[in-house]
């Protein structure tokens, strides 16, 4: 499906219409610092009602540009995206990027993907191990890897691609940078909804040789559960998702439709808590990973 020319992302069937007007659009992102044709930015729309999330449809898109129109069509939303949404701390103050979120996001905005993976390089040597890739209190706190990184599983390039464009199309960031825009943007990690469902078992793999029926069958493992009891007892809700789109996350084996469903249950968990869940002391110069308690 070509993203860039998708219709409008409100969905109402005719037996909810009246309610569904004044919701809250809810937005899983599975993101990735180099979209294409088969390794797309995957979002789940889903709404709540009551003690039921629907997932009512799933975008893919091919460009960075066409994600980003997307987000600023839509209506009033709540975005859960799966990347770092700020570097460490000790990064920042030791280069001296700035004193704010903004401020040090709009100067890496600034550089090119090469210059920004530069300054991590050079940054990185004559460091001590354990020294070169910090990590946020959040990432701590989950479990994350370093949002420097950028070889491997490149966190950090998802970073130099999503949190600069985010911030020039002035959404509302929280907790980095709040703003008065109707489209809400927090981070999430998948990994936390999918650990509760089936701990620390594998159930996606960008790498075919590694792509199995074992994986598989954890992934439709995640499915059931999430429409049982235990789910509803921890995040207050269960999934409403009809076949077809449950095959789609199902048959997918990189996981990152999956994953656009766990960043949507992540989002919706946060829309219900206080202050999204986010502690009122973490550090808005490095962010939070929303349910990271």
């Amino acid at each position: 499906m070509d993203s860039s020319k998708c219709p409008p992302s409100l969905i109402i069937l005719s037996n909810h219409i009246e309610h569904y007007r004044f919701m809250e659009l809810i937005y899983g992102v599975d993101f990735t610092s180099a979209p294409r044709q088969g390794k797309t930015i995957v979002c789940a729309e889903a709404w709540r009602e009551a003690d039921i999330l629907y997932i009512k449809k799933f975008y893919r898109f091919t460009t960075l540009p066409s994600f980003i129109d997307f987000m600023e069509r839509s209506p009033t939303c709540l975005a859960g995206v799966d990347f770092p949404l700020g570097q460490p701390r000790k990064l920042i103050e030791n280069l001296q990027w700035g004193n704010t979120w903004a401020e040090y996001v709009e100067r890496i905005g600034q550089m090119t993907k090469q210059e920004f993976v530069g300054v991590l390089d050079r940054y990185r040597q004559n460091r001590p191990n354990g020294d070169r890739e910090h990590l946020r209190h959040t990432d701590r706190l989950v479990g994350a890897i370093s949002p420097m990184k950028v070889y491997g599983v490149p966190v950090g390039k998802m970073f130099f691609e999503g949190a600069p464009r985010m911030l020039k199309a002035g959404f509302n960031i929280i907790p980095c940078h709040p703003t008065d825009d109707l489209r809400t943007v927090i981070e999430v990690y998948p990994a936390l909804v999918a650990r509760f469902l089936i701990g620390r078992q594998s159930y996606k793999s960008d790498s075919k040789a590694k792509q199995d029926s074992v994986m598989q069958s954890a992934r439709q493992k995640i499915i059931e559960l999430w429409r049982l009891p235990i789910f509803q007892d921890k995040y207050g809700f269960v999934i409403d998702i009809n076949q077809h789109l449950a095959d789609e996350c199902d048959r997918d084996p990189s996981g990152d439709t999956i994953d656009a469903v766990l960043a949507a249950i992540q989002a919706a968990w946060a829309l219900q808590q206080p202050n999204y869940g986010i502690p009122a002391t973490c550090d808005r110069l490095e962010g939070w990973i929303c349910n990271a308690l």
